[in-house]
């Protein structure tokens, strides 16, 4: 909001300085503020624009608009003695078009300019991959380097979540706050806090669908619908509980393990167990020992929409049935 009535406050000190120059400019006075307001919404558009923009290729732009620029004039310049009295033309169109030229090719070729760093993707974080916390596990772990943005509209719903009056969601809040401070004190990572909003667009998901885009960042979310929206819009999304399922370790007929066996099934006689990463663990004849660890051998898997299932039989059991 700061940023808003700062940008009005610009245009509207522009219209003034058109308004008591528009004398000595020739021109009446609503002509010379309204020029003197066109111009600062101008330099204001540049701005909003530069300030979406990523960083390194902003720069790059800018220094081959520079180097494009000198040279144009340098050919400008050689030019001259050629051209008659169209000289000026000529260097100022020359200088220009060299201006465009070296900019264009640097923000082109700006990954590769910057060095292999440079041109990785940099991710966009969204408040369920903050508030799940194994981002900050990834990056521990150096399986999650270079750029990480995180922007202020999800920094400010972390503060409403840690200020709520529920204790689960004051919780979740608090969460994210955690793993951002973990990120921040990587060394792997880059965290940059950025202030860019798109105030026409309302929804929070909605803004962090246009930054990526705008940034040619990849989307990390766990929200499923979230990834199919920025998907549809032409962005790269990673899917937290999509690469954690795609982790886990595979569970083949045979295979031996320990479990503890929590509760019933919903089968007679069936127990369920949990492994540490969550996944299910079906027990037929396990009812007897709830409660209990309990040696277990694998009868099969299964992959649903929900996660991932085994089904296994207490060691000894299998070797009766098979008989």
């Amino acid at each position: 909001m700061a940023l808003v009535i700062a940008r009005v406050v610009v245009i509207a000190v522009a219209a003034a300085a058109g308004l008591a120059l528009a004398p000595s400019l020739g021109l009446g006075s609503l002509a010379g503020a309204a020029l003197g307001a066109v111009a600062a919404a101008a330099a204001v558009a540049v701005e909003v624009v530069a300030g979406a923009a990523p960083l390194r290729p902003l720069l790059w732009t800018a220094g081959g608009a520079v180097g494009g620029l000198l040279a144009g004039l340098a050919l400008g310049t050689a030019l001259a003695p050629l051209t008659g009295g169209a000289a000026p033309v000529v260097r100022g169109g020359v200088a220009l078009l060299g201006a465009w030229v070296g900019g264009a090719v640097a923000a082109r070729r700006s990954g590769e300019l910057g060095g292999p760093a440079a041109s990785g993707m940099a991710r966009v974080l969204d408040t369920s991959v903050l508030i799940d916390g194994r981002v900050a596990e990834m990056a521990a772990a150096g399986f999650l380097d270079g750029a990480v943005i995180v922007p202020r509209f999800v920094v400010a719903e972390l503060q409403r979540l840690a200020d709520s009056g529920d204790a689960v969601r004051r919780n979740r809040g608090r969460r994210g706050f955690d793993v951002l401070d973990r990120l921040r004190h990587s060394p792997a990572v880059q965290l940059e806090l950025v202030d860019t909003d798109f105030p026409a667009i309302a929804e929070v998901d909605g803004k962090l669908v246009e930054l990526a885009r705008a940034r040619g960042a990849r989307l990390l979310t766990n929200d499923s619908a979230l990834g199919r929206v920025a998907a549809l819009a032409g962005v790269a999304v990673g899917n937290l509980h999509e690469l954690a399922t795609a982790l886990k370790p595979a569970a083949l007929p045979g295979e031996g393990m320990q479990v503890q066996v929590m509760r019933e099934g919903k089968e007679p006689g069936q127990g369920v167990a949990y492994l540490d990463d969550g996944t299910m663990v079906v027990v037929e004849g396990g009812k007897r020992f709830i409660g209990q660890p309990l040696d277990v051998v694998v009868t099969s898997a299964l992959q649903t929409s929900a996660g991932r299932m085994i089904f296994a039989r207490p060691r000894g059991d299998e070797v009766g049935r098979d008989a």
